[in-house]
């Protein structure tokens, strides 16, 4: 860990950052919004590879709209390697470097209707259809972790208001885990909708455990890529799929996430909240 902080701190002359942002699938070009210094994830001990295309590995430090960030170009994902807690490195450089929240994106799998390809969804809470911890191993008592409001109620707000500044729809849903590669079954997506999810994927609910275990506060947005297997008979989805679609979603998601940033930095700028 002093290791990656010190490349880390000497590729960036030693700043500190307010807001994480890790990408999903087809996001990657976010990163390049930002105005700073690019760092591969190969040249970091203990970051994780990302065999994902679509996946951008580097870590970019730098300011987009007043703020200081650190975006994660790409994630790893717990199909690749079978761990759960396989992003912990990158959450903990982020506490490292002074940030008090994160805000995680995904590609995803509508169940609803309302809530088509090219769209987005605001997670207002998960569920863990795995059942897998990234906590499993720890052994301090921290591992007991409360997850009522794990997605915090104020960045929700403020994210719903910055989509609603920018004319963005960005109704909010519940997320629910399954670990992939493969996409479910049309049975799975039924079992699904009965729990009461309203988006299927393969990422971010080991990252947000993670993310509340070191104390930090959670958003998330999804970008809906496609229907649930078996919602839409005309749709045959597959990874190809999802990186096609997943810019335009990702489109709006910048607008919605510019708009955020604007705010918080006018927000601090003029005394804080």
């Amino acid at each position: 860990m002093e290791q990656t902080l010190a490349i880390i701190d000497q590729r960036s002359g030693g700043r500190r950052v307010e807001l994480g942002l890790i990408l999903g699938s087809g996001l990657g070009h976010l990163a390049e919004a930002a105005e700073g210094v690019a760092i591969p994830y190969s040249s970091l001990p203990g970051f994780p590879a990302t065999g994902v295309s679509g996946h951008v590995p580097r870590l970019v430090i730098g300011d987009l709209e007043g703020v200081s960030v650190a975006i994660f170009g790409g994630r790893a994902h717990y199909y690749e390697e079978g761990r759960a807690n396989i992003m912990r490195r990158p959450l903990e450089v982020l506490k490292a470097l002074g940030a008090d929240r994160v805000i995680l994106t995904n590609a995803a799998g509508s169940l609803r209707g309302d809530i088509p390809p090219g769209g987005l969804m605001l997670i207002e809470d998960h569920i863990n259809l795995k059942g897998r911890s990234p906590l499993i191993g720890e052994e301090s008592e921290a591992r007991f972790v409360n997850m009522v409001d794990a997605y915090d109620p104020g960045l929700r707000r403020d994210l719903k208001r910055a989509a609603n500044a920018v004319g963005v729809a960005l109704p909010e849903g519940v997320y629910c885990w399954f670990s992939g590669p493969n996409f479910e079954t049309p049975a799975e997506i039924r079992a699904a909708k009965i729990l009461g999810s309203d988006a299927v994927g393969m990422s971010t609910v080991p990252e947000v455990i993670l993310a509340r275990f070191l104390g930090l506060k959670v958003g998330a947005v999804s970008v809906i890529t496609n229907m649930g297997a078996g919602l839409d008979a005309s749709e045959v989805i597959s990874h190809e799929q999802t990186k096609a679609v997943a810019p335009q979603g990702g489109a709006r998601l910048e607008k919605v996430l510019r708009e955020y940033l604007r705010g918080l930095s006018g927000s601090r700028g003029g005394g804080g909240e």
